[in-house]
């Protein structure tokens, strides 16, 4: 663990909870007879992701004051994510998600997060704004941006980076969090003056910036004032475009267990390649990869590879 005052590798910002996911699959959850639970929520998995390259990460968000909670806490830990800026909330449960696993791309979710999630709940004075603004990796999510008072926290946030590199805004679109995409569009587009990395799929640049081509979206996002665009395209791949660059790479094939987390992984192997300082085409490979490894698991949060695993497969491609 590195000494106090030293900056964190990556600072992640969002949801969290417990993944409780079917032991059958196949099956509709009415006839799910076991499962398993895990740690889950998008920023917690690319925090875990992360840390699993070896990068000093942290976690700001919030549970409930229950045993979920804890067990958020004890699974962070063990996972090698901070978890000294993860208070609790004194009402909503930590929140709970199930799903259904139909391979190869059928992963239908069920969020019990209403009518407010405790991650929903950062606020904007309790936020620790130094650890945020000294941070190497700012990574936040379109999904804390649905309500308040996250809404207002993740602008504080923003502000006192100052959009400094890496201000990352992961376009992670929930349709069941926000009442119309309208407004989900209204907050990405201010969220986006702050950030000088934008990550998403077509579905989600369109809800974004009004492009589901990827180019176009791409092009986009960089007029916005974002230094790199990530617009990955399932299994036709990912493009990621600078002002100077632009690289498109295919997917990774591998046998699909359950999709669910694999944008995840790709998040935390994205940030492990630019702060290693690859060039683009290595980062997106090896992000790539990351992701099809978590793809070809159940779990999210701890499914996520190393680099050796990823470099082992990555060799194995090229050969």
């Amino acid at each position: 663990m590195a000494g106090a005052g030293t900056p964190y590798d990556l600072v992640a910002m969002g949801r969290t909870g417990v993944d409780i996911y079917p032991l059958q699959h196949g099956v509709g959850l009415e006839d799910v007879e076991t499962f398993q639970k895990f740690l889950g929520g998008s920023a917690t998995n690319v925090a875990v992701a992360a840390a699993r390259y070896g990068l000093r990460t942290a976690l700001v968000t919030r549970t409930g004051d229950d045993p979920f909670g804890r067990y958020v806490h004890r699974a962070l830990r063990d996972l090698g994510v901070d978890d000294r800026f993860v208070s609790a909330v004194d009402g909503p449960p930590t929140p709970v998600t199930f799903c259904e696993v139909h391979p190869p791309d059928d992963f239908p979710l069920w969020f019990y997060r209403y009518p407010i999630a405790p991650d929903l709940m950062i606020e904007a004075d309790e936020l620790p704004l130094d650890e945020i603004r000294d941070a190497r990796i700012l990574w936040t999510t379109v999904t804390g941006l649905s309500q308040e008072p996250s809404r207002s926290a993740h602008l504080a946030a923003w502000e006192a980076r100052g959009r400094r590199a890496h201000t990352v805004l992961d376009l992670d679109y929930r349709p069941m969090f926000w009442p119309h995409p309208e407004e989900a569009s209204a907050q990405v587009a201010a969220a986006l003056e702050h950030v000088t990395v934008a990550v998403g799929n077509r579905e989600e640049c369109e809800v974004a910036v009004g492009e589901v081509d990827p180019q176009r979206a791409a092009d986009a996002l960089l007029d916005r004032g974002v230094s790199l665009a990530v617009v990955k395209q399932g299994p036709r791949g990912v493009l990621a475009a600078t002002r100077e660059e632009r690289v498109e790479v295919p997917a990774f094939p591998v046998e699909v267990v359950n999709g669910l987390g694999a944008g995840d992984a790709f998040g935390g192997a994205l940030c492990h390649g630019l702060l290693s300082g690859w060039d683009l085409r290595r980062t997106l490979e090896f992000a790539n990869v990351a992701g099809a490894v978590v793809a070809s698991r159940l779990e999210c949060s701890t499914a996520m590879p190393t680099e050796a695993e990823v470099l082992s497969l990555l060799a194995g491609s090229r050969t």
